[in-house]
């Protein structure tokens, strides 16, 4: 039995990799008759970004409160390290600051503290006790532990080793259901950075989105509204993928605002495959930078960078 499992491990990658191929093929055929797939005016690409991109935000239906201030207090946070990241960027705003230290409400995420809100739910998923971690593909010895991935090992604003709070503060208590539900999810959330789901959080986007979704589960938010907030997350974590992918939709004829969250953030849309096919059959496709380390979390990109120190599961 133990064995089957194994085998079943193994053809995760390969055969999620295949088949977000065989999705984009059925879902949308690129014919080369239509060469300009994608091409917008400058008037629509602004119309695009502001459907896609609140310039005021979006309030996620999560409560903050004090578990920045917990994640210090723990010491999964350095508080010096961490407002160190900002310091070239002309510091931490009040706001953020509360996030940080406490005080706050509702998460809010912006075009402008994106990368805040990035960092303090990667804290929140490496340090939250939660099976996911203790059972799931991270703990797979065919990687060597779990500390050689992005998120972990990349975690370098915590106190002392990063894996000294894996899984180990129980700051979110989810009952069964709402641990079968994260479960769920959480394996149909994809990231356009690598072809793992967020039941596999090996970089930091992955591990910062299982900490939004146990936030948002253990208070109460059902699936639905779980999905709507991960999609607005995950776009203004990588607004220049998720352009691509609504041009791309556009240019088949498939409205943005009339495709279900949960298909505009899974393995056929948003896992990193999937993107580079769409990508493919753009004219101009976006050029992103940044990447999965701590510094570069404050910006959006899918740069390969998720080797800290052995790198991303293959």
């Amino acid at each position: 039995m133990e064995e089957e499992k194994q085998n079943k491990r193994d053809l995760v990658l390969p055969v999620s990799i295949v088949a977000a191929a065989l999705i984009i093929a059925g879902a949308w055929i690129y014919t080369s008759s239509n060469p300009q797939i994608g091409q917008k005016s400058s008037a629509s690409q602004a119309n695009l970004s502001a459907t896609l991109f609140s310039q005021k935000g979006v309030e996620l239906p999560a409560r903050w409160d004090d578990l920045g201030k917990q994640l210090i207090e723990a010491g999964a946070i350095d508080p010096q390290k961490f407002e160190a990241l900002y310091q070239n960027r002309g510091g931490l705003s009040k706001e953020d600051k509360k996030l940080l230290y406490g005080g706050a409400g509702n998460l809010k995420i912006t075009p402008e503290n994106s990368g805040v809100i990035l960092n303090l739910l990667w804290a929140l998923g490496l340090a939250n006790k939660n099976s996911i971690l203790e059972n799931g593909p991270m703990m797979d010895p065919k990687y060597g532990g779990a500390g050689r991935f992005a998120s972990t090992g990349g975690w370098t604003i915590a106190q002392g080793d990063p894996m000294s709070h894996y899984s180990r503060h129980s700051l979110i208590t989810l009952t069964e259901d709402q641990q079968k539900l994260v479960e769920k999810i959480s394996q149909n959330i994809y990231r356009p950075c690598c072809d793992n789901s967020t039941y596999f959080p090996d970089c930091n986007h992955g591990m910062a989105m299982l900490g939004l979704l146990e936030l948002m589960a253990s208070q109460g938010a059902g699936e639905a509204e779980m999905y709507q907030a991960a999609l607005a997350v995950n776009s203004y974590w990588f607004p220049d993928q998720y352009k691509d992918i609504a041009r791309f939709l556009e240019s088949k004829n498939i409205d943005w605002k009339k495709t279900s969250p949960e298909k505009l953030l899974g393995m056929g849309i948003a896992s990193a495959s999937a993107y580079q096919q769409i990508a493919s059959q753009l004219t101009s496709p976006t050029k992103s930078s940044g990447g999965c380390g701590v510094e570069a979390g404050a910006e959006s990109g899918t740069e390969d960078n998720h080797q800290q120190p052995a790198g991303c599961a293959p």
